[in-house]
């Protein structure tokens, strides 16, 4: 029997592309699953309205569900707003493992999510602002003044 957990199960294989240590599920990008008598809905809510990601991401849902003998479409809702509090703690650990400062969370004041942030290589809170802006819409550049290493933060939404 097809469970709604049964299905994020599965996509828990299908992992974020520009930080492929966690998966969307962990993300909180997977917003929402519809369980019909003759296909599974799985609703996908960006970190960002402009990512550049999120038709991969669509894509590689619907072809997970496929290769496990589930027919089911993936559909992008704009509508919902995602927020950085939705990702899981395994989700935040894979994140600071992959090398990325963890994001606060979002009752806290925004511009004080980026300073201080604690260093995901020594955990230092030594750490300075470099720029609010990193490769991707999602993270930050911060350096660190103990271990002297500059690191990404997800940023805190």
């Amino acid at each position: 029997m097809i469970t709604r957990e049964s299905i994020l199960i599965i996509l828990d294989e299908v992992k974020d592309p520009e930080i492929p240590a966690i998966s969307l599920v962990d993300l909180g990008v997977i917003s929402d699953v519809q369980i019909g008598d003759n296909e599974v809905l799985v609703e996908i809510t960006p970190t960002f309205a402009g990512c550049p990601a999120i038709e991969y991401m669509r894509k590689n849902v619907e072809e997970v569900l496929f290769k496990n003998g589930i027919n089911g479409k993936a559909v992008i809702n704009y509508n919902k707003v995602w927020s950085s509090d939705f990702i899981t703690e395994k989700g935040l650990k894979q994140l600071q493992e992959f090398g990325l400062a963890k994001p606060s969370p979002s009752s806290e004041n925004l511009l004080q999510t980026l300073q201080n942030v604690e260093c995901p290589k020594c955990h230092s809170n030594n750490t300075q602002l470099l720029n609010p802006f990193g490769p991707t819409l999602c993270r930050a550049i911060h350096h660190c003044h103990d271990c002297k290493e500059t690191f990404e933060q997800f940023k805190t939404l």
